[in-house]
């Protein structure tokens, strides 16, 4: 199949081919789903970008190794995907718990914002909210993402966090309330004061 036509092949279709043999279905599966996985990781860990593509590396990894043994129709690739990267961050999360605060301190990625006013405002929004997530609990920080940022309905996330909708539902909601409770007393700061 040429490679132009691959691109509209659903993911499933293209870890089974990946997995006889075909290296163009890997390229056009990871550029297709790295990027996702990839600021999953980046937002999960709190905007360390080294971390993050050494999850996605690691994530992508196990799809490949798990191809041979996939058996369409038991889930979707971006839902196990999803799930794997979770995981992994929550893991990478706990270690550094134990190994205490990281000192090092991760840039602020510049953009083409038209002002340098509104390119910082921009940049304290972001760590205002990375920060209110950082101070959620764990399952409510990876529904939160999950629904609100990464924009996956209820019954996706249930399938990658292995609960159900309803609690999906009860997650979101504790967490967005959380959120706003957190935030609520920097609106002015972050430029929200005429908003209503």
């Amino acid at each position: 199949m040429p490679y132009d036509a691959m691109s509209e092949v659903p993911d499933e279709q293209l870890l089974e081919a990946y997995a006889r043999g075909d290296a163009a279905a890997a390229r056009i599966l990871t550029q297709r789903l790295a990027p996702r996985v990839l600021a999953h990781a980046y937002r999960m860990l709190g905007g360390d970008r080294a971390e993050a593509e050494d999850i996605t590396q690691e994530a992508l990894l196990r799809l490949w190794k798990a191809a041979p043994e996939w058996r369409a129709g038991e889930a979707k690739v971006t839902t196990w995907l999803y799930r794997v990267t979770a995981n992994l961050c929550i893991d990478r999360m706990r270690k550094r718990k134990r190994a205490g605060p990281d000192l090092d301190e991760v840039p602020e990625v510049a953009d083409d914002a038209p002002s340098a006013a509104e390119t910082m405002q921009q940049a304290a929004r972001a760590e205002a909210l990375q920060q209110a997530l950082d101070a959620l609990p764990e399952r409510q920080k990876q529904a939160v993402i999950l629904r609100h940022i990464e924009g996956l309905s209820n019954p996706e996330i249930a399938e990658i966090m292995d609960i159900g909708a309803r609690a999906v539902e009860s997650l979101t909601a504790r967490g967005k309330r959380a959120l706003e409770a957190i935030l609520a007393g920097r609106r002015a700061e972050l430029g929200y004061e005429d908003d209503d």
